[in-house]
């Protein structure tokens, strides 16, 4: 059976203490499984909103957080929405200690600090789920080098940081990363309406399910708890049932990494460059990499 692998990436206090529920029961209600993705320091990004003027003011808030207020901390103050997404038998991930962050720290980060945000997010998991975390999704595709070798260093299972075509493991400079990536294969919700402004987010989950169906292989899907959990949350069930119509079955991204045969994987260098309906650089899985041409 052709499957799709569901990549929860939960990126605010609002998309935790909203989203992650809603999400939870329509997933329960088809009988579905998925890989949630936890944020797990202080929340300093803008909030979701479908108003400019609103936009701006979270924007202002959010920055005046971070200068002179604490950010609501989502693993602190949620604790138990993760303890109940694990107990209702989803897999949970790292996504990032400080989203916003992360995001826009990553591309010039020193070592010390990625090692630093990832170590937090690594001991809070393990506080508040009181096991260690195996799988990583980095925020916004966003990853450097250093971050790549961490992967390997905190002994995840795997990690989804990137946007792909299959399960590899990455090369970065010439340098071979023994962490096998599960990447993003298909469009997401934003991408398409931000490419195209008037179009419905009903139609937007059909062209998905359409392209799902068209390119062969398994597929991971990625989606917010902020928007699909949210906003979105009628059209995302509209294309969960386009899905299992078609005969995909629904799975975490621990069941496509338990199908591999790891040390067949290709290996394939990462880069990074820019996606269809998204600003700025991602990492991508790149060309096949032949070690013996290293």
């Amino acid at each position: 059976m052709k499957r799709i692998a569901l990549k929860i990436d939960v990126d605010t206090y609002r998309g935790t203490k909203s989203g992650v529920p809603a999400l939870i029961e329509l997933l329960q209600r088809h009988n579905a499984q998925a890989t949630f993705f936890f944020a797990l320091g202080p929340d300093h990004s803008g909030r979701d909103t479908g108003s400019e003027s609103l936009r701006r003011y979270y924007d202002f808030r959010s920055r005046l957080y971070g200068r002179f207020l604490p950010g609501p901390e989502i693993g602190r103050q949620c604790g138990e929405i993760l303890q109940r997404t694990a107990q209702e038998g989803f897999e949970t991930g790292i996504h990032a200690w400080n989203r916003s962050r992360w995001e826009n720290t990553i591309d010039e980060a020193e070592n010390a600090w990625v090692e630093a945000e990832m170590r937090q997010s690594s001991d809070h998991f393990s506080r508040i789920l009181g096991t260690k975390a195996q799988a990583h999704a980095a925020a916004g595709w966003r990853m450097n080098r250093h971050a790549l070798r961490l992967t390997q260093r905190h002994g995840f299972a795997y990690a989804s940081d990137c946007r792909g075509n299959h399960p590899f493991l990455p090369a970065i400079d010439g340098e071979l990363i023994g962490c096998v990536q599960i990447p993003t294969t298909l469009p997401t919700f934003d991408e398409l309406l931000a490419q195209e402004p008037n179009l419905m987010a009903e139609t937007a989950a059909t062209r998905i399910a359409k392209l799902s169906a068209a390119i062969p292989g398994d597929h991971v899907f990625t989606l917010r708890a902020e928007l699909e959990g949210i906003r979105f949350l009628n059209d995302f069930e509209h294309l969960v049932k386009l899905w299992q119509k078609n005969d995909f079955s629904l799975v975490s991204l621990r069941d496509i990494h338990d199908s591999l045969e790891v040390s067949k994987l290709p290996r394939h260098v990462v880069g990074f460059a820019e996606i269809p309906g998204r600003q700025g650089w991602r990492l991508v899985q790149g060309d096949e990499f032949l070690s013996e041409a290293a």
